[in-house]
């Protein structure tokens, strides 16, 4: 666990990428290979299954550390972030363990499921054989929110240098259902046979654009629908048939009407589309796709209430042979041959191309977006090949502008890493009537100036605390902007939006001018 700490003090303190993919690259070649593999696994999201909640890891720290619960609760959103404030409390240790990052998440594993009385006493023998900085990893690790700020391209790239295997490949090979409790190290960056794999490739992704005018001619770009549902890839290999999300999850078993693509789809191929939920003609809302996402078996009733389809955007591999540096106007066209040779009545289809003779044209239709239930339009350059990750210059978004609202603050609470003593995550209200109803959270789109002016506030201005929430007078006024809304009735509002976020402070409002309930009902 001493390497690993020692790769993590690396990478917090420096902001560098260059310095980040050196550390990085030299653990690769230096850390034992089951550790190396666990680290992967980490750094792309895989984590062991809790071992112990946060309630019974608040009362174990405050019993090993002689603390009452109430101090405990009180520093927690003090410090922001409740592993390490168990490590800061903890008293000193008393012996020092060697075990390494592999050896700890083996005793995890070996504590989940078993008797809370033997988790407790398994986690604190842990906490007394660890130094402050690895018991918070250790902590991170137990509470399954382990984050070291590194991206999935920056970990291939630190793996790549590492290794000598193309950046590329090893995006590819990390990809998919791989266990790290089993799976070796030289087995994971081997060139495994890709033919019977239901291994998804990396996705491409797209940039966001201001301009399109500075994209030169419409005629060199591919314009089809963002529609708002799951990016995924749908593979058809022999012996493998599979849905994958773009967040690396198998949903396959989620979406049993794709089961008849396994027989109509040619052997060896992948596509990459968008599940949605079919109504008529068009897309139905994103809160009935959700009721399939969060469904791990599908009863007859959802399955008739909303019917899947994957829309599909681009064939990645055919006949087994990978197409991905062909450029995209020739996978698309063979896209197309292929879906218009299956029999009718599939639930799969190509996703229109949107044709107009100019980009004003184009924005014209890109107007139209919400009636299709689409976010806007995806452009993509004809000329391209499809990338790994986020590539400028070759893909964009060109989305809608967002819906806004005029909203008050009522609740804040403490943010968590850099932002642990910056009071970040808020709750806005609006008027129903004469009452203010709480309708939704938002945690991001100011600067850290004007999070530390809000926080100088809150901490004046505080009405009520439970546990780590302040309530605060109704005041300070926000714009929020999200990109859908849908009737909810987990929620006191009876509505729920769908990535809300701050565009600005409204100074220069009063709260008798916010926003109305009745007003974001119509735009349901």
């Amino acid at each position: 666990m001493n390497r690993f700490a020692q790769l993590f003090n690396a990478l917090d303190a420096t902001t560098k990428t260059g310095a980040k993919t050196e550390a990085l690259a030299q653990y690769f070649r230096d850390a034992p290979k089951p550790d190396r593999v666990w680290t992967i696994a980490l750094l792309s999201g895989r984590r062991p299954k809790r071992a112990a909640n946060s309630t019974e890891l608040r009362a174990w720290a405050a019993e090993a550390a002689g603390l009452p619960d109430w101090l405990v609760d009180e520093s927690y959103p003090i410090v922001g972030d409740l592993a390490e404030t168990i490590a800061l409390i903890l008293p000193p240790t008393q012996t020092r363990s060697n075990l390494s990052l592999t050896g700890w998440i083996d005793t995890l594993i070996a504590l989940t499921g078993q008797s809370i009385e033997a988790r407790r006493a398994g986690v604190l023998a842990a906490w007394n054989s660890l130094a402050t900085e690895e018991r918070f990893l250790f902590n991170k690790l137990i509470t399954g929110g382990f984050r070291m700020g590194v991206s999935g391209g920056l970990m291939t790239r630190a793996l790549a240098q590492a290794t000598g295997v193309d950046q590329s490949q090893l995006a590819h090979r990390l990809m998919g259902n791989w266990d790290p409790a089993t799976t070796d190290f030289d087995d994971l960056i081997s060139d495994a046979d890709q033919t019977t794999s239901t291994r998804p490739y990396p996705f491409a992704l797209a940039s966001g654009v201001e301009d399109v005018a500075e994209l030169g001619p419409v005629t060199d770009w591919l314009a089809e629908w963002k529609w708002d549902g799951i990016r995924g890839q749908l593979i058809n290999r022999p012996g493998a048939f599979a849905l994958w999300s773009r967040g690396e999850e198998l949903i396959t078993d989620r979406f049993p009407e794709f089961d008849v693509l396994a027989r109509a789809l040619p052997q060896g191929c992948v596509l990459d589309g968008e599940v949605v939920v079919w109504g008529d003609s068009a897309p139905a809302p994103f809160a009935l796709l959700q009721k399939r996402i969060t469904r791990k078996t599908v009863p007859k009733k959802l399955l008739a209430d909303a019917p899947a389809r994957f829309l599909a955007y681009d064939l990645l591999e055919l006949s087994g042979r990978d197409l991905r540096e062909a450029p995209l106007a020739t996978r698309r066209q063979a896209l197309d041959t292929m879906i218009a040779a299956l029999p009718a009545g599939l639930p799969i289809a190509a996703s229109p191309v949107v044709v107009a003779p100019d980009w004003v044209g184009l924005a014209g239709l890109r107007a139209s977006a919400r009636d299709k239930m689409a976010e806007g339009l995806m452009l993509k350059r004809l000329s391209a090949p499809y990338h790994t990750g986020r590539k400028r210059g070759d893909w964009y978004k060109w989305k809608l502008d967002p819906y806004t609202v005029d909203a008050v603050m009522i609740y804040a609470q403490s943010g968590h890493g850099r932002r642990a003593t910056l009071f970040t995550d808020f709750t806005f209200a609006v008027w129903d009537g004469p009452d203010l109803v709480p309708f939704t959270k938002a945690y991001s789109g100011l600067t850290d100036a004007e999070f530390r002016q809000i926080t100088d506030w809150v901490k004046k201005n505080t009405i009520e605390r439970f546990g780590p929430v302040r309530s605060v007078p109704a005041e300070l006024v926000f714009e929020i902007a999200f990109e859908g809304i849908a009737q909810s009735p987990r929620h006191k509002s009876g509505i729920a939006l769908r990535f809300p976020r701050m565009l600005r402070w409204r100074r220069d409002k009063p709260v008798a001018e916010i926003g109305t309930l009745d007003e974001l009902r119509a735009l349901l």
